[in-house]
């Protein structure tokens, strides 16, 4: 016996059939393409959503365009027409939300961040944040000696109340054998004036708030002549005028009201400082 033969479609039932597979194949590209709409739209706020959220939308949207392909057609192909107008709405409302959260995200973290710790204090009195590093700058002058060698170099040549052919009694000062035109500075504080000794050649002479006189003798020439001076302000060169044998620094210290110099050493070492 012949087997039955199959029965075949009505001309209704494949236009229905065809019908029911356009809008599977329509539903299908629209999907696609609202997932794709909001892929692009969210794409600025990427850094906000993190690394692992940018992944998860990157594979959903090739699910999606996947699908679509399996459906017989590619998603660049599908045309705002293919669309429904609820689709549009639903996507474009959807990117405006996800935008709104990744700025709204990104403002959340700008306003939680904190200075650096150190860079950033209270306002100062202007109303402006006073920083560490400026205090740091602010780093204070030294404070400037008040007693000071008359010469850098150290070493004494002749000593006081030393004997010798060179003075009528005892050498009444220290020597120091330095070159020529070395600085002479003031040892303290005080005020100078200058003359002509023709045993002790050109002079300065620096008085002191009590009254002591220090005696620099045998100078080659001035720097300040007479006025105010500083421990340590440069205020003659040295020389070798005068009853001199050769450049050397004559210094002599006569106490306040007169009388017979002393010994210029003990002052020294008193103030921390060894000339010899």
């Amino acid at each position: 016996m012949a087997p039955e033969a199959a029965a075949r479609p009505t001309r209704a039932e494949l236009r229905l059939a065809a019908r029911e597979q356009s809008r599977s194949q329509r539903r299908d590209a629209a999907k696609a393409a609202t997932r794709t709409a909001l892929l692009r739209v969210a794409l600025p706020s990427v850094a906000a959503l993190g690394v692992a959220a940018a992944a998860a939308v990157t594979v959903q949207g090739e699910a999606d365009q996947q699908r679509a392909q399996a459906a017989g057609r590619a998603p660049e192909q599908t045309t705002a027409a293919d669309v429904p107008d609820g689709a549009h709405a639903e996507a474009a409302q959807a990117a405006q939300q996800a935008l709104a959260a990744g700025q709204a995200d990104q403002a959340s973290r700008g306003d939680a961040r904190q200075p650096l710790a150190g860079t950033q204090g209270a306002p100062d009195a202007a109303g402006q944040p006073a920083t560490q590093a400026a205090a740091t700058d602010q780093v204070p002058a030294p404070a400037r000696p008040t007693v000071s060698m008359p010469v850098a170099q150290h070493g004494i040549g002749e000593a006081f109340g030393a004997a010798g052919t060179h003075w009528a009694k005892r050498h009444t000062g220290i020597d120091f054998p330095v070159d020529g035109g070395t600085q002479v500075m003031a040892v303290t504080d005080g005020t100078i004036r200058t003359q002509w000794n023709a045993s002790y050649g050109y002079m300065t002479i620096l008085k002191t708030a009590d009254g002591t006189e220090v005696w620099y003798c045998h100078l080659r020439s001035y720097k300040i002549r007479k006025g105010t001076v500083k421990a340590g302000d440069v205020i003659a060169f040295v020389g070798s005028s005068g009853n001199s044998t050769g450049p050397h620094l004559h210094l002599e210290v006569r106490p306040a009201g007169g009388g017979a110099p002393v010994d210029p050493l003990p002052w020294f070492l008193a103030q921390g400082l060894d000339p010899r």
